[in-house]
């Protein structure tokens, strides 16, 4: 990924333009944390880049960024570019095009994040990230208070970056957090459920809802029930236990929260409980009431059928045995079954469940 990198860097160097790996993918190579993301910075405009890879599949991004589709692989580029006038604490109001590098990485969110690769894949620091990246230390690009004040949602992601790479958050930044963080509200759900799965998708999502905690953000994300979060190992999961309804969920994801929260009234213990839902839900409602994953999952497994099919007899046999033709006696009859076997009443062998449906022949 990065040899393909290089070979665009270079291919716009011979069209007489700068170009620079930038950003995310620098920063975590010299964390030595793999990373498949390529950021490329460059004053060549949109509309050059175009004219530069004219057999080359480009889709226009917003603020000056193009994708470019290069032998298979995805990279976003954007032009040099400072930006005025943040009017919604998020987007300016105008971008202008540039050329020069130390210009364009001022109006970055933070200094590990400005670190650059040129053509000759040699590192470039030109605002001392590098130093903030040996310290272990998020410090925006000039002064915090007007950095959050251009775009709120950066303080998520300064949440984001200190407890994902377990580094400290600098004195400039933590009160400009609480001086700012009111301004959260002004940023869309959406972006900011981009941000929150993120950080609760992470291995480090303790350290991250911590956070949050700690500088009261919750409060201004509506994470009303953020303290219900006993486990972190699952997203979906922690967003099921604040149960929060102003964000925008997928319906799979919605579907999932409404089971888990339906199961953690229930006990996910229960034969029938943990057949009619499934492992999964009863294991993250379980954890995050103190339930041990391990009691769930070997309740779970000493289940005598986990689905209907599991069930040794067939719709047809059922009418044989009762000599009708199929209706909805059927599924009473099976409903009666999964009790009974659910409850070791019933042995799941097919000669047992025909002599007990001609010994209960009504259900």
């Amino acid at each position: 990924m990065k040899d393909l990198a290089l070979e665009i860097l270079n291919i716009i160097y011979n069209y007489g333009y700068k170009a620079y790996i930038v950003g995310g993918y620098v920063r975590d190579s010299l964390l030595n944390i793999e990373s498949k993301d390529i950021d490329i910075t460059t004053n060549a405009t949109p509309m050059e880049l175009k004219n530069i890879f004219p057999n080359e599949e480009i889709i226009n991004s917003a603020y000056g960024s193009i994708t470019l589709f290069y032998k298979n692989n995805k990279f976003e580029i954007t032009t040099f570019r400072k930006e005025e006038d943040y009017l919604d604490n998020r987007h300016p109001s105008r971008i202008i095009y540039i050329n020069d590098l130390f210009e364009d990485l001022q109006r970055r969110d933070f200094t590990i994040n400005a670190l650059c690769i040129d053509k000759d894949n040699n590192f470039l620091d030109l605002i001392d990230g590098k130093k903030d990246l040996d310290n272990h230390l998020i410090k925006t690009i000039g002064d915090s208070d007007i950095s959050f004040k251009q775009d709120a949602l950066r303080i998520l992601r300064a949440i984001r970056f200190a407890s994902y790479l377990d580094f400290k958050l600098s004195d400039d930044v933590k009160k400009a957090i609480v001086e700012n963080k009111h301004l959260l509200r002004n940023i869309s759900y959406t972006r900011k459920k981009q941000e929150l799965d993120k950080i609760f998708g992470s291995n480090k999502a303790y350290e991250g809802i911590k956070l949050l905690k700690d500088f009261s953000l919750d409060e201004e994300l509506e994470l009303i029930n953020i303290d219900r979060v006993k486990d972190y190992s699952d997203i979906v999961g922690i967003w099921a236990m604040i149960n929060t309804n102003v964000y925008n969920f997928t319906s799979s994801e919605k579907e999932l929260i409404e089971k888990i929260n339906e199961v953690y009234e229930l006990d996910n213990l229960d034969s029938e409980v943990l057949y009619k839902y499934g492992s999964y839900v009863n294991v993250i409602a379980g954890i995050n009431k103190g339930l041990k994953k391990k009691d769930i999952l070997e309740k779970y497994e000493s289940l005598p059928i986990k689905n209907r099919d599991d069930i040794k007899i067939t719709a047809q046999e059922i009418c044989q045995i009762l000599k009708k033709t199929a209706g909805p006696f059927i599924g009473i009859i099976y409903q009666n079954l999964e009790t009974k076997i659910l409850h070791n009443e019933l042995i799941n062998e097919n000669s047992k469940i025909i002599e007990y449906i001609k010994e209960n022949e009504n259900g």
